[in-house]
């Protein structure tokens, strides 16, 4: 791997480790807000009680969590850049009583695991953080069966993410943001049409099939979107940290102001929506 992509893979898990406290702080409501995204993946993998399922980038568990009391005779390995992440993941398994769930802390263009090994492979928004989505793809291809499934979800462009925007623009207007180099890691890398079909089928996959999923991100006020924002994003920390102390405050307002125009039924309801897709090996 070329030094420049040593060095992202670096900083990623040198972020991951830093926002771990906070994802394990948020979990319980980022499960339920992600679990729709996971549900389809799991939906379209093919399982059955004996499958051994490959769950890549999983940060807190899921949904390789929930993949393994669907495979109770099974084993379902997750794999993260962060041993941090994984341990809030190994605990959440311990809590559930799932015995036949593993962590193994790794990189996903680098997969530690022999050829046609797993009977499915599950991927819920990784691939945008990835250095090369192409080498990531054909790692996939080369840990599963013939005939396993391969499903990844990535979120779908900015006009469809408002649990997103409202922050990030907002504080884009205020703070001198670089634009990253075309390809670098990003929250909507992933979006632009055909570029996850092109990864799988250059891996090799088959019947590559994608549908649009959507959920909800629901806080109970915009104060507790804004806490939730500044705690689990990476992107909105280094933000505010170009901020000064009145700008940030400028910011903070704009956004709950912003945010109390999504209340619905005495709730902030943030629209979300990603790209589930599926190939064969």
């Amino acid at each position: 791997m070329p030094g420049n992509l040593d060095d992202i893979r670096d900083q990623q898990r040198d972020t991951w480790d830093r926002f771990s406290a906070g994802w394990k702080k948020w979990d319980e409501p980022v499960l339920r807000w992600l679990a729709p995204f996971g549900d389809a993946m799991l939906r379209l993998a093919n399982l059955h009680e004996h499958s051994h399922v490959l769950d890549v980038a999983a940060g807190t568990g899921e949904p390789g969590l929930t993949a393994a009391a669907m495979v109770p005779r099974g084993r379902v390995t997750v794999t993260d850049l962060s041993e941090r992440m994984l341990a809030v993941a190994a605990e959440n398994a311990a809590r559930r009583g799932l015995s036949n769930f593993e962590t193994k802390a790794c990189d996903a263009g680098a997969l530690p695991f022999p050829d046609a090994h797993f009977d499915s492979v599950l991927c819920r928004f990784g691939f945008m953080f990835f250095p090369d989505i192409s080498l990531a793809a054909r790692e996939f291809a080369r840990v599963a069966k013939p005939g396993a499934r391969i499903c990844a979800a990535v979120w779908s462009g900015p006009d469809s993410n408002p649990w997103a925007t409202t922050i990030m623009s907002t504080i884009a207007r205020h703070v001198e943001m670089p634009a990253p180099p075309p390809g670098s890691p990003g929250l909507f890398r992933c979006a632009p049409s055909g570029l996850m079909r092109g990864a799988f089928e250059g891996a090799g996959l088959k019947d590559i099939n994608e549908e649009e999923v959507s959920s909800i991100m629901t806080h109970e006020s915009p104060e507790r979107y804004w806490d939730f924002m500044t705690d689990i994003a990476a992107p909105v920390v280094a933000g505010l940290a170009k901020a000064d102390p009145e700008t940030k405050t400028r910011i903070r307002d704009e956004v709950l102001a912003l945010a109390r125009q999504s209340v619905r039924d005495g709730q902030v309801q943030l629209r979300s929506t990603a790209s589930v897709i599926v190939g064969t090996r």
